[in-house]
């Protein structure tokens, strides 16, 4: 018999250690996070020299009127005529989709998927994939 709380197998939960060589990660993009030295994924560790980093925008940014200034216009024209027109020239931008940042080098691959709500987001994620490139 075994004494309690003596591995049995099973799932045993991942304690987080810190790395041996002292290579803090200091950035993530998406479910990858990087360190000076070496790229941290769900399939492993590598070095971060030598990698390849893509990204794809598959982000789209709508502009249309919005549903409450429709309704005002169609309101405020009883009264005025004109000036429940001007409502209409109301926009609205809304963005969606994700942006996919793929990273290889090492025999591996791994990709990942950042949903965005905002064009500024885009940005930002390119900005994060360009330092790291310089990193490599």
């Amino acid at each position: 018999m075994k004494p309690y709380g003596a591995a049995t197998g099973g799932y045993q939960p991942a304690v987080p250690q810190p790395p041996a060589d002292g290579d803090v990660p200091f950035g993530t993009i998406g479910e990858t996070a990087f360190s000076q030295h070496t790229v941290i994924t769900p399939v492993g560790r590598f070095p971060v020299r030598g990698t390849v980093w893509t990204v794809n925008d598959m982000s789209r940014t709508d502009r249309s009127t919005p549903t409450w200034a429709a309704i005002v216009a169609i309101l405020v024209f009883w009264w005025t005529c004109l000036l429940g027109l001007l409502f209409l020239l109301v926009k609205e931008e809304k963005t969606t989709g994700h942006v996919q940042v793929t990273v290889q080098g090492h025999d591996r691959h791994y990709a990942t998927s950042i949903m965005v709500t905002h064009p500024a987001m885009v940005g930002q994620i390119h900005q994060q994939v360009n330092y790291v490139r310089n990193l490599a």
